[in-house]
């Protein structure tokens, strides 16, 4: 089905642009690739979809792949009987070939997710998981929203909290004491999957004022050598729910300094932005979807998309 810019907002100002929704359907926490003539676009599970698919040769007319799965065969640890995908992220991989980082309900434990990584040759998949886990921190709440980072020295994943054991409240951590959710970033090899060491901390979210959650890491390397580590705050079905982002100039490990307010937050774009989050950005910094509420019943989130600057310790959209 060919989407032509649903209902299309466009604002624009000093070369960078926020337009959307791009696809009329339910498509949540949107990542994006570049690859075989194509932009693409991978998105958590919808009914009996794992991982949806859309792709775009002009990053704004989306043709969403109806019956498409990226995913149709998840691993053995995951929970067939709900699996709940989410938030999947495709990467190329120096040989040309491409891995999919991915959450999902694990068997050892139905009420938190794991991250996995899946392969394909070719960017639409389907994608075959590899063995095990790649992370699964059952005890420090789970983990969720791996997200691919390559620069000139590293390539890693990055992943959200699964935040599973706080102690109630909005997206249940709102009530002291306040769990950490603390974003992550492991190394790995040049196969995208095997740990090159332990994993590191990256940010973690500042208590009430993100209601007790930041997740979604995007991460990227701009051309003059800063960081901008971009995520999500706040519990994602109220309107607190924010594009935010940190930077830092010292290296992939931080310190990350978080931006005085959020980069993208409700009433944006001439009041038409609801709960924006769940964001990827591409590689070269230059463009970011996300997704924005549509509606809370049923809870319908469609991807929206925008072109970025990022220089003088900021990012502009």
């Amino acid at each position: 089905m060919q989407i032509y810019c649903y209902q299309c907002r466009q604002v624009e100002s000093n070369g960078t642009y926020v337009t959307g929704p791009v696809m009329a359907q339910n498509f949540p926490d949107p990542s994006i690739v570049y690859a075989e003539g194509y932009w693409w676009a991978f998105a958590t599970m919808d009914q009996n979809i794992n991982i949806q698919v859309a792709r775009s040769s002009d990053f704004q007319e989306w043709t969403y792949l109806s019956g498409v799965d990226a995913l149709p065969d998840p691993p053995n640890w995951v929970n067939m009987a709900s699996p709940n995908t989410w938030a999947p992220d495709v990467n190329v991989l120096d040989d040309g070939t491409y891995v999919m980082y991915f959450s999902a309900t694990t068997t050892n434990d139905t009420t938190k997710h794991c991250v996995g990584a899946a392969k394909s040759n070719t960017v639409e998949g389907p994608y075959t998981p590899v063995n095990g886990t790649l992370a699964c921190p059952l005890d420090q709440g789970g983990a969720i929203d791996a997200s691919g980072f390559k620069d000139w020295e590293t390539r890693g994943t990055g992943w959200g909290p699964g935040n599973a054991i706080g102690n109630g409240g909005l997206c249940g951590n709102t009530i002291e004491p306040i769990v950490g959710t603390p974003l992550m970033l492991l190394a790995v090899a040049a196969d995208g999957v095997t740990p090159q060491g332990s994993p590191v901390q990256l940010l973690d979210n500042a208590g009430v004022s993100d209601d007790g959650i930041v997740e979604a890491p995007a991460l990227v390397k701009t051309y003059d050598g800063e960081y901008v580590l971009f995520f999500s705050s706040g519990c994602y079905s109220t309107d607190n729910y924010t594009v935010s982002f940190a930077m830092s100039s010292g290296g992939v490990t931080g310190p990350y300094q978080r931006a005085d307010g959020p980069l993208l937050k409700s009433g944006d774009v001439d009041g038409q932005l609801v709960a924006p989050g769940g964001m990827d950005v591409h590689w070269d910094a230059t463009r970011m979807v996300f997704h924005e509420r549509e509606s809370a019943e049923p809870l319908v989130r469609q991807m929206w998309a925008a072109q970025i600057k990022i220089g003088n310790g900021t990012v502009q959209v």
